[in-house]
């Protein structure tokens, strides 16, 4: 089976018309919903249908995906399709070993590189403009219900030069242009060699916090480089409200014994005022991320599913029960990143009843895959 990134099937296939004009249809439905308002039977109608149609977009229009489709016999003709277990899955390592893409060479508008572990091709995932403006635009969508729609002074814990993607447009470069959207006066926590400038910190907090400030970096990043720094250096700083936004890195940080709790009181301990909400997202699936509730539970918005497979088969697995998460999101069309197999354990909490008040599955992550080498979207330094 060949899976040769340059084999396109033609955009003029008046098919792949008909299924991405269905598919833009009912992703604008989608996004003219509260990010987590819709209970489980009206998500599955309307995400199942909308992730069907893009499933048939990237079959007319990657040959690599469409062999893939063919292999695993995945018939449309039922209307139980349109339930989100019943869409075929890629492995994200396949994004490793395979450049697929679902658009003309002359259509890519941005390349995006996904970390990668010493000696192991990135992901390359390739993006158009319509593409690339849908995550923009999920991504408002999903951040607005947690910092609202005021731009806030914010601080970025990381170099200027990885965040304006100097040696390239990483996965850390995606989530930090991403996010800087909803900050203003932008300033860099870290000098090039990742020690803190602790001087342009102090200089931000003295200048903004007397007021609500944005606080975004990768986890690893801000406990290796900003709190364990802090403590070294007693430091210690303050906001009204300072709202930490993190993800990525958490399995560099079980040997050092740092769960979520442990890195929000430290989070709490440098910086009096803090709000901290991880979330949980891939270089796969930029923009479809899954954000922590008031409450601490991850949480799929519309956009996005999360489901839970056992290891042994890969057969649905119940709320509760641990296994292998794989998440789904209506936002790639330039690619087939649509329901991706990750490699990180994890297991459903509930669906439509979180206190926090949102609609929809909470989960956890409970770690990698036994075996599976460490690595990150955060792709994080050293």
């Amino acid at each position: 089976m060949s899976f040769d990134s340059t084999d396109n099937i033609s955009s003029e296939d008046p098919a792949k018309k008909t299924a991405y004009e269905a598919y833009l249809q009912g992703f604008q439905s989608l996004l003219e919903t509260a990010p987590f308002s819709l209970s489980k039977i009206a998500k599955d109608k309307l995400l199942g249908a909308v992730i069907k149609d893009l499933h048939e977009y990237h079959t007319t229009q990657c040959l690599a995906f469409k062999h893939i489709h063919q292999a695993i016999a995945f018939s449309s003709n039922s209307q139980n399709d349109l339930l989100l277990p019943s869409i075929p899955m890629l492995a994200v390592r396949l994004f490793k070993q395979h450049e697929l893409s679902s658009i003309e060479s002359e259509a890519i508008f941005k390349v995006l590189s996904s970390s990668g572990t010493s000696g192991q091709t990135p992901a390359r995932i390739l993006l158009d403009r319509d593409t690339s403006a849908r995550q923009s635009k999920v991504l408002v969508n999903i951040m607005q219900t947690i910092l609202g729609k005021q731009r806030l002074p914010m601080l970025v814990i990381d170099s200027e030069s990885v965040a304006r993607g100097r040696a390239g447009f990483s996965a850390r470069t995606a989530g930090i242009q991403g996010l800087s959207f909803f900050g203003r006066k932008h300033t860099y926590a870290l000098n090039e060699d990742m020690s803190p400038n602790w001087q342009a910190i102090e200089a931000f907090f003295a200048a903004h916090g007397k007021g609500p400030v944005l606080i975004f970096g990768f986890t690893f990043m801000i406990w290796q480089y900003l709190i364990k720094q802090a403590k070294q250096d007693k430091r210690q700083f303050a906001a009204e409200k300072a709202l930490i936004i993190h993800s990525g890195g958490w399995k560099k940080l079980e040997a050092e014994k740092v769960d979520n709790a442990t890195f929000k009181k430290a989070c709490e301990s440098m910086i009096a005022g803090s709000q901290v909400h991880n979330f949980y997202g891939m270089a796969e699936q930029v923009g479809s991320i899954f954000i922590e509730c008031p409450l601490g539970h991850l949480h799929a918005p519309n956009m996005a599913e999360v489901l839970i497979r056992r290891p042994h088969n890969l057969s649905l697995a119940e709320h509760g029960e641990t296994g292998i998460i794989e998440v789904l999101s209506a936002l790639p069309s330039s690619y087939p990143g649509h329901a991706i197999l990750t490699e990180d354990m994890g297991r459903i909490l509930g669906e439509d009843d979180c206190p926090c008040g949102w609609k929809g599955k909470y989960f956890e992550v409970l770690g990698r895959i036994p075996k599976v080498e460490v690595r990150g979207c955060s792709d994080t330094h050293g």
